[in-house]
């Protein structure tokens, strides 16, 4: 178990966007208290449980031999669609990232059910998965993780080292540098992609079940691809907030413009918008044909 020498911030859902981003900045993390109401955490439940009974375990000790990581919800569950998109973790989302970005997409969606025997998984920082070829001064990425049953010590809450986003890449923590994440069926851990962290062991007799939503830098690729696991006829029938988060708009300038591979005659480079049969809302003057 982890000595709680220090611990997370932990706000109230009416907290201000502003003061959630300096905690957040400061910290790597902090935990924001009942976003979810019971009623929408019963029905993610019951939306992504099927899925999550059919989904294999992690092949190796990092993503859990006992752990089972189900993804793909923005197409599977109507209600995580409401959640990726809820208006006060997209604000702090925002306002965290858009220094660095024209605007922000979504990295990942999915479920993290850890079954007892898990053990803890080793310290990292998301951010890795760009390896290290994005500048420290640069951050990329906004993570969230829902409660979807109480976190605590024993049941492999996630273990976080506040601070963390600030230090050396090759400085350990201490004992007395980390926590857990320990917050109640509802709330959300919020924490960037330089703060280290891991998943805790579960010494419990049940499982533990969270729902990790994260978003990113418009022009990085993106861990789970959305336009496979969101194709262009499912995307359709989305929402215009929803359907330029998972990308299909342009991100900047000429990014991310497309042609017709099996159109008789070619209407040249089109927008991400055209394969879902909307004309484009995007506000950056592209020059790209709609």
């Amino acid at each position: 178990m982890i000595d709680h020498m220090v611990q997370l911030e932990t706000l109230p859902a009416d907290t201000q966007v502003d003061d959630i981003v300096e905690i957040f900045k400061r910290d790597g993390a902090c935990i924001v208290k009942d976003v979810m109401s019971p009623d929408v955490v019963s029905q993610t439940m019951s939306e992504v449980m099927p899925y999550v009974e059919r989904t294999k375990y992690g092949g190796d000790d990092f993503t859990g031999r006992n752990t089972r990581r189900t993804g793909a919800l923005v197409a599977r569950s109507p209600i995580c669609r409401d959640i990726v998109t809820n208006e006060l973790i997209l604000s702090v989302a925002n306002q965290f990232l858009t220094p660095f970005t024209e605007r922000i997409i979504l990295h990942l969606t999915q479920t993290i059910y850890i079954d007892p025997g898990q053990g803890a998984q080793v310290f990292h920082r998301d951010r890795l998965a760009w390896g290290n070829h994005i500048p420290r001064n640069i951050e990329p990425q906004f993570n969230t993780l829902y409660a979807l049953t109480d976190f605590t010590a024993d049941n492999g809450a996630t273990r976080v080292v506040p601070g963390s986003n600030h230090w050396d890449w090759d400085r350990r923590a201490e004992a007395d540098e980390k926590c857990q994440a320990e917050m109640s069926r509802g709330s959300v851990l919020l924490y960037s992609g330089s703060v280290l962290h891991s998943g805790g062991e579960n010494r419990t007799e049940a499982s533990r079940m969270g729902l990790n939503i994260t978003y990113c830098l418009g022009w990085l690729r993106q861990e789970e691809n959305q336009y496979l696991s969101c194709p262009p006829h499912v995307a359709k029938d989305l929402s215009p907030d929803l359907q330029e988060l998972l990308g299909y708009t342009m991100g900047n300038y000429a990014l991310g413009y497309y042609s017709d591979p099996l159109a008789e005659r070619s209407a040249g480079i089109l927008q991400p918008e055209t394969a879902l049969g909307v004309k484009s809302r995007n506000k950056i003057d592209s020059g790209i044909a709609e």
